[in-house]
């Protein structure tokens, strides 16, 4: 799933072997982006509405933000690092789950 060979942005080799697997990285990319995407639409919506603004509105807001935001982060970490490449997805993240 990896564009990097596509792109040509790799080389096909294994990673080192004390590389993170590949669901870790994308587990712990998306944890961290869940909180800022929350945070960062909470803020547009308090921008957006004002005076105007409510609680369940501004929670609607923080949870699209994290979850929209999370989730592409996790697609594009997935997408172009070389630790989720297919080679480097077999060597390692089989044996460290």
């Amino acid at each position: 799933m990896a564009l990097r060979r596509f792109f040509g942005f790799s080389d096909g080799e294994l990673m080192r072997s004390d590389a993170k697997p590949c669901s870790k990285l994308v587990t712990q990319t998306a944890r961290i982006f869940t909180v800022g995407g929350a945070l960062g639409f909470w803020i547009l919506c308090r921008l957006h509405y004002g005076p105007r603004i409510t609680v369940p509105r501004s929670l609607r807001w923080a949870a699209c933000g994290a979850v929209s935001v999370s989730s592409t982060t996790a697609l594009l970490v997935r997408l172009f690092s070389p630790e989720c490449e297919p080679q480097n997805i077999t060597a390692y993240d089989k044996k460290k789950l």
